[in-house]
């Protein structure tokens, strides 16, 4: 199986610890606009808003992960927040895809479902794609607040979004594994901005 000169635990150890150096340097550099996109999730909601989320792939998962831990719980028990992973639904996904094309298929999930005042978190590991560039559209020409979990530099979103959240690295699966440990961080602070003991 495989090469004798490949050595399978030290390529293990080297894919741990460069996941963990691209979240150290994501930490050093990202910590503000991390705790900031929080603090707007945590408007939104105290203002009757909801999150919508939404990418392909990965990203799509993550999507559906974060819409989770809002909907469900995090840490603590609390009031479900509302959370809708635009990723989740094949029969949306499929039939605008079919009727809009496939670039269109979150614009026309945000003019169903986004109102002034809802969040719009926008996951790409490039920045650049198409339907994600769509949805930020939709979302911005609904007045709401976009954040995006981005990756390689941060792309054509970077400029799009109201709060570009780029991770450090050019490398997709490290960027998915750093967009998931943002995520998780963003809803552990909603969850203390709202239901802490000091909220």
């Amino acid at each position: 199986m495989g090469s004798d000169s490949f050595d399978g635990p030290a390529r293990v150890r080297a894919v741990l610890e460069e996941s963990a150096r691209v979240k150290r340097e994501a930490a050093a550099r990202l910590a503000e606009p991390i705790a900031e996109a929080a603090g707007r999730v945590a408007l939104a909601y105290k203002a009757g808003g909801k999150v919508l989320l939404f990418g392909n792939g990965g990203s799509a998962s993550d999507a559906q992960h974060i819409a989770a831990e809002w909907t469900g719980r995090l840490v603590r028990e609390r009031a479900a927040l509302p959370a809708i992973a635009l990723t989740a639904n094949t029969s949306d996904l499929t039939a605008i895809g079919n009727d809009y094309g496939f670039d269109r298929v979150f614009a026309r999930l945000i003019e169903a479902h986004g109102r002034e005042g809802d969040v719009a978190l926008a996951i790409s590991t490039s920045g650049d794609s198409p339907n994600v560039l769509a949805g930020v559209e939709e979302a911005r020409r609904r007045g709401m607040f976009s954040v995006g979990l981005l990756g390689k530099g941060g792309g054509k979103l970077r400029d799009r979004v109201d709060l570009p959240l780029v991770v450090p690295s050019g490398d997709t699966q490290r960027i998915q594994e750093a967009h998931i440990a943002i995520a998780h961080a963003i809803a552990e602070l909603v969850d203390e901005l709202l239901f802490g003991e000091s909220a």
